[in-house]
């Protein structure tokens, strides 16, 4: 286990700590969650967020029919709705929007164009699409809510990891993510002092936990314990701390995944700031997918979770000291040999002198004037591409 404290970086008198958030990623993919998630969807404990989708798992089931027996209607209830008759089952089965979606997608036809049509219409279509299915076999998953509702409806080997598998296995390392272990929901950056305050109330307004009927994706971070690795210009310490996210949908939205990373603030919107050391596990829904997740993901977070940062703060130190250029031609040449063209290079080089009062000399600063002039890309595919050159220089040093 890593120590109560990692490193014994001091705080700043205001309270939080001093960071510097010009160096190293931006990673948006925080920020758009918490933009796009309703009231509804936002949680303030892991055991309020576990008790949510479990709850939904507990009321459900999954089975494999075959799909020439499904029967669709126009629903009695409601002529604009659809209810489908599933083998075995006495009672109507309303589709999602979600899940019609899915089912349209497996009989070929086109889902905007479907839910367009009187109910009538689109009944008709759904059903000469069932009959001739190519594939005999569908998985679904069903849930009583007021209603029984479909779900999901799938390929007959989707192999489901349900989400409330993926909170589980975070509460065993963050328990409820508030203050209870070293892992809690983030705090906030105050741009005006540049501060990081770990301290912050969890609301919903600055919750890092999220469920939908179709997904969960939580996020925490251990910054009550900062890291320092190195210092920085004016001989501050330049501090980090830990985070990771996780995501799933047991309906079929999007595969499962867990990031993890060091970074140096998350700023009021859920941007990530000064990011380094990102790794990434997805694992899509196939049929081993639930294997998987027991013998690689979930592991490989509870490594995370205990693992000790000195390798990170090693491998800081050792591209801080590995100097690769002493000359402009030498800086040049070095760019020239990593892949980078005379434009590239020219910004790269300005834009260290800039921020650092020195041209790039260590594998360190050129990478942090590469992850510099990637958060200027105004497309991720450019920006993605430039951190991702810059990650392997960094590695060369570790």
């Amino acid at each position: 286990m890593i120590p109560n404290q990692t490193l014994d970086a001091v705080g700043h008198p205001d309270g939080g700590y001093r960071v510097d958030t010009t160096r190293g990623q931006r990673i948006g993919r925080v920020s758009s969650e918490w933009f796009s998630r309703p009231a509804d969807e936002r949680f303030l404990s892991l055991s309020e967020l576990f008790d949510a989708v479990r709850g939904r798992a507990e009321r459900s089931r999954t089975r494999t029919v075959e799909s020439a027996a499904i029967r669709v209607e126009a629903s009695r209830e409601n002529s604009e709705h659809l209810a489908l008759h599933l083998p075995n089952s006495g009672l109507p089965v309303a589709p999602t929007h979600w899940s019609f979606g899915q089912l349209a997608s497996l009989v070929g036809a086109p889902a905007a164009y479907l839910r367009d049509l009187p109910a009538p219409l689109a009944a008709i279509n759904l059903q000469y699409g069932l009959a001739s299915h190519r594939a005999e076999l569908v998985k679904t998953l069903e849930v009583e809510n007021d209603r029984t509702e479909l779900r999901a409806i799938t390929g007959p080997d989707y192999g489901r990891i349900y989400d409330h598998e993926l909170v589980s296995a975070v509460q065993r390392i963050a328990g409820n993510g508030t203050c209870d272990t070293r892992w809690k929901v983030p705090g906030v950056l105050d741009w005006s002092k540049g501060i990081y305050n770990p301290r912050v109330d969890v609301t919903p307004e600055t919750t890092t936990l999220y469920a939908s009927d179709r997904d969960v994706f939580l996020f925490l971070v251990d910054d009550l314990n900062p890291i320092e690795a190195g210092r920085l210009p004016d001989g501050s310490p330049d501090l980090y701390f830990r985070g990771f996210y996780g995501w799933n949908s047991e309906v079929g939205a999007k595969a499962l995944g867990i990031a993890s990373f060091y970074l140096r603030a998350v700023c009021q919107n859920r941007n990530l700031w000064g990011v380094e050391d990102f790794e990434e596990i997805t694992i899509r829904h196939s049929k081993y997918a639930a294997s998987r997740f027991a013998h690689e993901a979930a592991p490989a977070l509870t490594r995370f979770a205990d693992s000790s940062p000195m390798p990170f703060v090693t491998g800081i130190k050792a591209a801080r000291e590995m100097i690769v250029a002493r000359s402009d031609e030498d800086r040049i040449e070095f760019l020239h040999k990593s892949g980078f063209g005379k434009f590239e290079t020219t910004k790269i080089i300005d834009t260290v002198l800039a921020e650092e009062s020195h041209k790039p000399e260590s594998i360190f600063d050129f990478v942090q004037g590469i992850t510099a002039v990637a958060r200027s890309k105004l497309h991720q595919n450019a920006r993605l591409e430039l951190e991702a050159r810059a990650k392997k220089l960094l590695d060369r040093a570790a």
